[in-house]
């Protein structure tokens, strides 16, 4: 994991070992080069080339894989290395740290019974895991990034996996959730991750939606139950809707995940199952152009709609 640190002065710095979005942030920086990309821009191509031959040391320290190829040839441009990154998702899908049934918190499940505590100049202060509204008015109200979980921070969590694993493929598969058993590529990890979010919203079993909050009016009610409220956060637990009511910028972004993966997004509160499909979303069966004679199944369509082979531009 990556942590903060605190400079004192000239040769005084301490760090501060707590489980944040401090740890995943790294992972943004990642972009994949196109074959058919570099060679469009023979002056880039060669100033690439340049550097990595001229300047070994920060390439190797700073910047993992400028030289080898991935799958389909490919560049990666990314600060994190691949046991880098092994290491940092070992965390992020835990569920008794990041991974929640409704995404990536903010801050590690872990700092519920580990907070951390330090003491300076007289004063303690301290961080431990606050998965619904602020407990502090240092963050303005009940804006918290101490545990909730936020759509903003998701979606580029969600993005950095599908750009790794377009440059690795399936030669990179890691444990999700962390000592399920259950290993798979990083697109299908980026999917996960997506069908999480989207049970912030879907109805479960019951016909409720997380992000009401258990709220009868919101889930029962015909005028309001087919109205969804875009929450500005959500509870790191159990989803539920939390900030302001209204903010369509970044909470929107389930539309896209929805998009990208709804096909088989399976029912909220049930267990994973592979390429499962949620009814409630889509009918089993889609007409195809060759009539009834060759219906094509949900799982047929999700299976086309895969992100492996997807250029950068496309994503």
């Amino acid at each position: 994991m990556y942590y903060d640190a605190i400079h004192w002065g000239p040769g005084h710095s301490q760090q501060l070992p707590i489980r944040s979005l401090v740890g995943l942030i790294p992972l943004y920086a990642t972009l994949t080069l196109e074959p058919s990309v570099i060679n469009r821009f023979p002056g880039f191509k060669k100033r690439m080339e340049w550097f990595i031959e001229n300047r070994p040391g920060l390439v190797q320290r700073n910047l993992a894989n400028m030289k080898a190829g991935g799958k389909g040839q490919r560049r990666l441009l990314a600060l994190v290395s691949k046991e880098r990154l092994v290491r940092i998702l070992e965390k992020m899908l835990d569920e008794q740290e990041f991974l929640s049934d409704y995404g990536i918190r903010s801050l590690s499940l872990y700092h519920k019974k580990h907070p951390y505590n330090m003491h300076v100049n007289g004063q303690d202060f301290g961080v431990e895991y606050w998965p619904g509204d602020s407990r502090s008015g240092m963050f303005g109200g009940n804006s918290n990034w101490r545990g909730p979980i936020w759509l903003a921070t998701n979606f580029l969590l969600i993005e950095s996996l599908q750009r790794f694993h377009q440059y690795y493929g399936s030669d990179l598969v890691v444990e999700c959730p962390t000592g399920s058993g259950d290993y798979m590529d990083l697109g299908k990890v980026a999917e996960e991750v997506q069908h999480r979010v989207i049970h912030i919203f879907g109805r479960d079993m019951e016909g409720c939606r997380a992000t009401n909050g258990g709220n009868v009016k919101l889930d029962r009610d015909p005028h309001f139950r087919d109205y969804v409220w875009f929450h500005e956060f959500f509870n790191g637990n159990d989803g539920r809707g939390l900030g302001a009511s209204h903010q369509t910028g970044w909470t929107g972004l389930v539309a896209f995940h929805i998009m990208q993966s709804g096909m088989s997004c399976r029912l909220p509160r049930t267990p994973r199952t592979p390429r499962s499909v949620s009814m409630h979303y889509f009918d089993e069966r889609i007409d195809s152009e060759y009539g009834d004679e060759h219906p094509q199944s949900a799982y047929t369509v999700s299976d086309l709609n895969t992100l492996g082979d997807l250029s950068p531009d496309a994503l």
